[in-house]
């Protein structure tokens, strides 16, 4: 499975060309695709027109959406927060720990366009997709 970050959906809703969202175009068919619901959110919390809002959400709701959250995974972000910041690096959003440490313990890789994860990949090794 692939999940694919909010920052990959921005830039696509968007119609940017990003190394991210060319290779994400053909695979929306190809792959196993999921978001979980911290990504849906984001996504969702940023479009402003109500028609939009809609079919984004339907399309969105296609992929296979994960629940994230309760205590084991908030303990297993906060250590790898503290993890990483004990090796020099300072994650700026606590929403991209909570992502990829669901991603590190479900074995999930994952599209992203955020330097907040490379840490995870370096140090973690989180599995990521470079296209």
């Amino acid at each position: 499975m692939i999940i694919v970050d909010t920052t990959v959906w921005v830039d696509y809703l968007r119609g940017a060309s990003t190394a991210q969202t060319d290779w994400l175009e053909p695979e929306l068919e190809r792959q196993r695709l999921g978001i979980t619901d911290l990504i849906l959110c984001e996504v969702l919390q940023g479009i402003r027109e109500e028609p939009l809002f809609e079919r984004v959400r339907q399309e969105l709701l296609k992929l296979e959406v994960f629940a994230t959250g309760g205590v084991a995974l908030a303990v297993a972000a906060a250590e790898h927060y503290r993890r990483l910041r004990a090796d020099g690096y300072t994650v700026r959003r606590t929403i991209d720990c909570l992502i990829a440490t669901f991603c590190l313990q479900h074995g999930h890789a994952l599209l992203h366009n955020d330097r907040d994860f490379d840490p995870f990949e370096q140090v973690l090794s989180l599995t990521v997709i470079h296209p």
